[in-house]
């Protein structure tokens, strides 16, 4: 155990030592048009999880409800169709 500390800690010293030798300013500037579209990404990211979540919830549950026997429309009132002749 001492051994893989002191190599990980061999390994942190070289990442640093190497980061700060590589070290370069960077004048830069970010559009808003830049956030915008971010945003807008993370925003896609979060709504096509949630739907393939949701999906996955209905079947989960779908086959819970069919192996514990359980019905969802039981108690629902159906109405007759409507036949126009």
């Amino acid at each position: 155990m001492k051994k893989l500390l002191a190599r990980a800690a061999e390994c942190g010293y070289y990442v640093v030592c190497f980061s700060v030798l590589t070290e370069m300013v960077s004048y830069a500037y970010i559009d808003p048009s830049v956030t915008t579209y971010a945003i807008q990404a993370i925003a896609g990211v979060a709504i096509a999880v949630g739907a393939v979540a949701g999906i996955y919830w209905r079947k989960a549950k779908r086959k819970l409800n069919e192996k514990l026997g359980i019905d969802e429309n039981k108690n629902k009132e159906v109405e007759d169709e409507v036949v126009e002749k």
